[in-house]
């Protein structure tokens, strides 16, 4: 995005901005293949990352997410005898998870309760 030139730039000047913004808060993912996630973006990738690649996000331009305390809900539709479509809904908790970029089609810091 253009800056405005008069020194007060935004705090979310680029796309990533918002990401960035959101460290180490909890924020929403949509992914392909009808899943969502909701956990806290982490600060950093783990150590050893840090060591080989120098990365000290934890995301990057590709929208690679590290995630942690990741609630993962799972979208499956079933027909049932008479041919009427019914949603199921799986969930799964993990501790720690990587989320591939390409996968990603939705970011959103996640309002306060």
């Amino acid at each position: 995005m253009a800056d405005a030139g008069d020194g007060d730039s935004t705090p979310a000047s680029e796309p990533l901005d918002l990401v960035r913004l959101s460290l180490d808060e909890t924020v929403f993912v949509k992914l392909r293949g009808d899943r969502e996630l909701k956990g806290r973006l982490h600060m950093r990738f783990p150590e050893v990352r840090v060591a080989l690649t120098g990365i000290s996000q934890a995301y990057d331009s590709h929208c690679n997410l590290v995630l942690g305390e990741v609630e993962e809900t799972i979208y499956v539709v079933e027909e049932d005898e008479d041919e009427q479509e019914i949603i199921k809904t799986m969930k799964k908790q993990s501790e720690m998870l990587f989320v591939r970029g390409d996968s990603v089609v939705l970011i959103s810091p996640q309002a306060s309760s």
